[in-house]
């Protein structure tokens, strides 16, 4: 899928919906955000690179960019098998960066609701270390939805969130401020809560997607004590159940809510995604793993909040 065919299927913000790009690796049909795809090519000869981790093929140069390849089906199975002619590229890009993924082949893709995907059960998905976001109905077919950012943080942890950027921040006093994260990776929740921690923000809510942060803040509907239990919400994009642009037009289009600082923390910031979550009406938007800068937004807002 070409960079200028894939611009004319985005989706209209926040009406909760999702394309999935469907995938198989040895007929398993697996899935990803339309939203992370930048194209899709025939595979090509990979230059391997010294002391990479396993699943990493190497790099290969399309045009005057060099992409790191990933052997999806090394990773996921252990062993890559045959790699075939008619093997595909997913070149993605997110977090700022561009990566290659290598699959069997390409399905098509499918709109549907996030209340469409489901969260894996834990006893499938190995806990909290799994690297399925979610399995997803697509027709008659159940798809897998890859972690996409897991696993490049297994693959290069120093691409993601990196605490030694709060210590850079220097000196900083404890936060009574209460802060609701929305994130449906059970890896970058735990993080960006340790990173707040660090930084002063000790009253932290994690919630593993929009929607069961918005059942909360609906139960608070009234409350006196409101801005005492929610001082500002963080939330990601991709989730399933509800997205973090739904959970956003949600906030900012209620009276009771709107007054609220909101904080989109997501991979996927591009420009078409910086201007549908400014239309949202999102007070700040960030890509990870800028977790620095995460924080210094927040002290920002919160303190033209108690002004």
């Amino acid at each position: 899928m070409a960079k200028e065919e894939k611009q004319g299927i985005l989706l209209e913000s926040g009406t909760n919906e999702i394309e999935v790009m469907e995938f198989t690796i040895n007929d398993s049909l697996y899935g990803i955000n339309v939203a992370k795809v930048k194209e899709i090519i025939v595979s090509a000869p990979v230059k391997p690179m010294p002391h990479a981790h396993p699943a990493v093929e190497g790099i290969f140069k399309p045009r005057d960019l060099v992409i790191t390849v990933v052997d999806l089906p090394r990773y996921l199975l252990g062993s890559s098998g045959e790699k075939g002619p008619k093997d595909l590229f997913i070149v993605t890009n997110f977090n700022k960066m561009n990566i290659a993924f290598r699959v069997h082949t390409v399905v098509g893709i499918s709109r549907i609701s996030w209340k469409s995907i489901q969260k894996p059960d834990k006893t499938v998905s190995s806990g909290n270390d799994g690297i399925a976001t979610g399995i997803a109905q697509c027709g008659d077919n159940l798809v897998t939805i890859l972690d996409f950012e897991k696993i490049v943080a297994e693959i290069a942890p120093e691409t993601t969130i990196q605490l030694s950027e709060i210590d850079q921040l220097g000196q900083r006093e404890r936060s009574d401020a209460t802060i609701l994260v929305a994130e449906d990776s059970a890896l970058l929740g735990k993080m960006i809560e340790e990173a707040l921690h660090k930084s002063g923000y000790e009253k932290t809510k994690i919630f593993p997607d929009g929607q069961e942060l918005w059942n909360y803040l609906s139960d608070l509907r009234g409350a006196e004590d409101l801005d005492e239990k929610v001082s500002l919400i963080i939330t990601d994009i991709e989730m399933p159940q509800m997205d973090g642009h739904r959970l956003t037009k949600l906030v900012k289009d209620d009276k009771e809510f709107k007054h609220i600082p909101l904080i989109i923390f997501s991979s996927l910031i591009t420009e078409e995604m910086r201007r549908k979550g400014k239309e949202l009406g999102a007070d700040d938007q960030m890509s990870k793993p800028e977790i620095g800068h995460l924080v210094q937004v927040i002290d920002h807002l919160l303190d033209l909040k108690r002004r």
